[in-house]
């Protein structure tokens, strides 16, 4: 098939928690944090950055297995907590405006693909949403309809763990 292809394929292997009962359980334990990041590594083999639209998508609209105010708490307020961003997780005079604007009753991931807008040409998956009309990096619009807009409001974060170099 690959030859047939010329080489030319895509191959989806989901990884998933087949047991959805365990799953939420784990996801409803106090001292679970609910998110995932490997920040970019092996961006041409691996596709995770959909958690937060599934749990929003599956877990919300779905199962209804939790409120949309508890996932959004769960997304944003107790991960910047845990890690010790006391300005992010909340829309609140004085925080940081982070914000993304998604519709709750449309909000889903697409399938992965393939670009190759790395340097050299080089391959790495993207994954794509529906139901998000904008992303806002410090009060700027990064996004607008999975569009970006030349806005570069980000700024590295780091944690006060995090080892200065």
């Amino acid at each position: 098939l690959a030859l047939a292809k010329d080489l030319d394929l895509f191959f989806l292997q989901p990884v998933a928690n087949e047991d959805q009962d365990a799953a939420l359980e784990l996801m409803r334990h106090p001292r679970t944090v609910t998110t995932f990041s490997d920040s970019g590594a092996h961006v041409s083999q691996l596709m995770d950055s959909s958690l937060q639209t599934h749990v929003l998508s599956h877990w919300v609209r779905a199962k209804q297995a939790f409120t949309l105010e508890q996932a959004v708490r769960m997304l944003t307020l107790v991960p910047a907590t845990l890690w010790g961003f006391a300005d992010r997780g909340l829309i609140r005079e004085g925080m940081a405006a982070d914000l993304v604007v998604f519709d709750p009753d449309t909000i889903a991931a697409e399938m992965p693909e393939v670009v190759d807008d790395l340097p050299a040409g080089a391959r790495r998956l993207i994954q794509r949403t529906r139901g998000i009309a904008a992303t806002v990096v410090n009060g700027e619009i990064l996004l607008r309809d999975g569009k970006h807009t030349g806005a570069l409001a980000g700024q590295l974060l780091r944690g006060p763990l995090a080892r200065r170099v």
